[in-house]
């Protein structure tokens, strides 16, 4: 595998924090809406779920070698989203689960060439796979952060 410990680190174990996260809590404390029009904590677990197949079709699509052009993701256009919060949280860090091992079997897989290949981002320009790869992963951990805000959120006790 051609990625740094970092990454690797990263891509095999940065998703479990989510449970670390939300241990002990119950489905109604993860899906209240401490603020107000936000996602709750549930709301972006699901987000995380929701876009890892999107993520998935996306590096499959990379390695074709064409540069493709992605739109920017929008949970509230995908139905797998709203499919996804009908499901319970230890349902959804199954399929995170699940997925990353997919996903992690996809870079493992990757030779120099495949990490060259480049895609189009609506806002970020092209980006290379492993460009791709960095951004996956940061913007995961950006979710992992207003997970632990809103669950550690002293007013979200008081709004029960």
């Amino acid at each position: 595998m051609l990625l740094s410990d970092s990454i690797l680190s990263r891509l095999q174990y940065q998703h479990q924090t989510i449970a670390e996260l939300i241990d002990g809590l119950s489905a109604d404390e993860l899906k209240l809406q401490v603020n107000p029009g936000k996602w709750s904590a549930f709301e972006n677990i699901v987000h995380l779920a929701a876009y890892q197949p999107t993520f998935i079709t996306r590096i499959h699509k990379i390695t074709k070698g064409d540069n493709p052009f992605f739109e920017r993701y929008v949970a509230e256009n995908d139905p797998l989203f709203y499919e996804y919060l009908k499901k319970n949280a230890v349902e959804l860090l199954s399929i995170i689960e699940n997925d990353r091992r997919d996903i992690v079997h996809f870079f493992s897989e990757l030779n120099e060439d495949d990490f060259r290949k480049t895609a189009q981002h609506p806002k970020y320009g092209n980006l290379a796979m492993l460009q791709w790869l960095q951004f996956f992963l940061l913007h995961e951990a950006h979710h992992l952060w207003v997970i632990l805000q809103l669950v550690y959120n002293p007013s979200a006790k008081t709004k029960k």
